[in-house]
């Protein structure tokens, strides 16, 4: 009984989680947040380089190739949801792991 109400608990998680991204996402401001405005401010935007992975299909917050902006935002807001579900699943999966084994990844 338990574990189906975490069940329920996490998968309610993550459709909340897939619906804010998904709709409120392309209603954030387009203005530079607070790091961003003080590199301008400061002028250390003057150095800035272009960023290694820039050329992957979901850079700069849309999805490469999707014309319709919102919807563009809208996608990379699932798809950073669904990565960042599947690397904390993996990472819980992994300690679980190690705990069974009798390996405690903590110091």
């Amino acid at each position: 009984m338990r574990r189906a109400r975490l069940g329920t608990f996490i998968a309610l998680g993550v459709v909340v989680a897939l619906a804010l991204a998904f709709f409120v996402s392309p209603y954030a401001s387009s203005q530079p947040d607070g790091l961003n405005k003080v590199a301008i401010d400061q002028g250390l935007d003057q150095q800035e380089q272009p960023h290694a992975l820039e050329d992957l299909p979901t850079a700069g917050y849309g999805v490469r190739g999707i014309r319709n902006e919102r919807l563009s935002t809208g996608l990379a807001g699932l798809i950073g949801v669904g990565v960042t579900f599947a690397l904390g699943l993996g990472l819980f999966a992994l300690v679980r792991g190690a705990r069974r084994t009798g390996h405690d990844p903590a110091p």
